[in-house]
């Protein structure tokens, strides 16, 4: 078991990291499955099939699902949905958690945690500041990933350290991935940014690097979009990967158009995980 989780609340990058891992841990032979709580699911839970509902799965497991086409369990409790995995897919080698740190029920043999530069505020915990645990915690992980952070902001620490940057790709269509545009068929024209995702800033300011001019709308993390608040006037609305698994159930008068991202770390996080459950004597395939 894998745990790719955080010391502190909101987003910080996990799902791209998650969607890495098991594109990597397959190049080197493995059978990876993901299991998640499902954040902002209403259902129960279960394993996600391709074109499963978003509002009874919850966004993230989907995009993993979508982008990966690895087996997907969600679950509120960790624990039960790695039971379910491995009864779905026996033939899973590696079980990646996507959130689950401070979910002790479940066994795990590594874990990552994933920090940024906008998570710990005034390093107080829960409801105070936004911290789940206390920075300490950081020395007892495996190896930290930093996404906006680099290892000298976080202190002396003997724990491995792994820099994590965002890569975008080209636009393509909400309901035709081959459909693919560049950043420049966008300059000089009336676009709308959407993002309900844990630091929409973060999109807004990507466009503007891209030298798009867009009208931004913010919306909570998870946000259960309705047709009626994306009631736009303009040439195209442009969202994320994460958002797009919910707009795609919407009829919406502009045409939609979703920017993807890849993580890239430096050095090879899987390396050293595949490393790390060879030495833990856990009998997967390593080549």
């Amino acid at each position: 078991m894998v745990v790719v989780g955080n010391i502190n609340s909101g987003g910080t990058g996990k799902t791209p990291l998650v969607i890495n891992l098991v594109d990597h841990l397959k190049r080197h032979g493995h059978k990876p499955g993901v299991i998640s709580r499902g954040y902002g699911g209403r259902g129960q839970g279960g394993v996600v099939l391709d074109g499963a509902d978003p509002t009874m799965f919850g966004d993230e497991p989907l995009l993993i699902r979508a982008r990966t086409s690895c087996p997907v369990v969600v679950n509120r409790n960790r624990v039960e949905a790695a039971k379910l995995l491995l009864q779905h897919a026996p033939e899973t080698t590696v079980i990646i958690s996507d959130d689950g740190m401070q979910h002790y029920a479940l066994p795990r043999q590594i874990e990552i945690a994933v920090v940024n530069a906008h998570g710990f505020m005034n390093g107080w915990l829960l409801p105070a500041g936004p911290m789940r645990e206390s920075m300490s915690r950081l020395r007892n992980v495996d190896a930290v990933v930093g996404n906006g952070i680099n290892a000298s902001e976080l202190g002396s620490s003997a724990v491995p350290f792994f820099q994590m940057n965002i890569r975008a790709g080209n636009f393509f269509a909400l309901h035709d991935r081959q459909r693919r545009v560049t950043s420049t068929n966008w300059h000089g024209k009336k676009v709308h940014a959407v993002a309900g995702i844990g630091h929409p800033e973060r999109f807004f300011q990507h466009l503007k690097a891209l030298d798009i001019v867009s009208t931004d709308h913010a919306f909570p993390d998870h946000h259960d979009y309705r047709a009626e608040e994306l009631d736009f006037y303009g040439d195209a609305i442009l969202t994320t990967e994460k958002d797009a698994v919910k707009l795609a159930r919407l009829s919406l008068g502009l045409p939609v158009w979703v920017l993807p991202i890849d993580a890239v770390l430096e050095p090879n996080l899987a390396d050293f995980i595949v490393k790390k459950l060879v030495e833990k004597n856990r009998g997967f395939p390593t080549t």
